[in-house]
């Protein structure tokens, strides 16, 4: 598990295979506003209340996680598919050669975001990235802040 506190520049940071050349320009479309999560090919962005620092937590697992997401204020999840690994964890505007980096091995990963940010922007603003090997799927809220 790793821990992290990335610079969210307009309101959104990304996790990448680190040669993927997928573009999130066009994938925030009105709907991937609305969930908080745009995917491109090997890149998945992930939407934030806050346009700041915020504390994002990443692990690369086995299997699938438990279900905790009535921890949470929204859950999504999409697919990744990582090429050559590793991944890159950064906000949108970070310099890339410096931005964190993460072991994951080529193949096909869901990923699961799950968000604390009912009370956002506040110190209790969280955001969880769990990505296991998994069929691809598309876009998916699992839960809804708005529910």
């Amino acid at each position: 598990m790793r821990h992290l506190q990335l610079f969210a520049d307009y309101f959104q940071f990304y996790v990448q295979d680190e040669p993927a050349s997928g573009d999130l320009s066009d994938a925030w479309s009105q709907d991937a506003v609305e969930r908080l999560l745009a995917v491109a090919p090997g890149v998945v962005g992930v939407g934030t209340i806050s346009n700041s620092n915020v504390p994002v937590t990443v692990e690369v697992l086995d299997a699938s996680p438990f279900d905790d997401s009535s921890a949470f204020d929204q859950v999504n999840e999409c697919t990744l598919v990582v090429t050559q690994g590793p991944l890159v964890v950064a906000g949108c505007t970070d310099y890339f050669p410096d931005a964190a980096r993460i072991p994951a091995q080529p193949g096909i990963y869901r990923v699961r975001v799950s968000y604390r940010i009912a009370d956002a922007p506040s110190a209790h603003e969280l955001y969880r990235l769990q990505l296991w090997p998994a069929p691809a799927i598309e876009p998916t809220v699992v839960k809804s802040r708005a529910a």
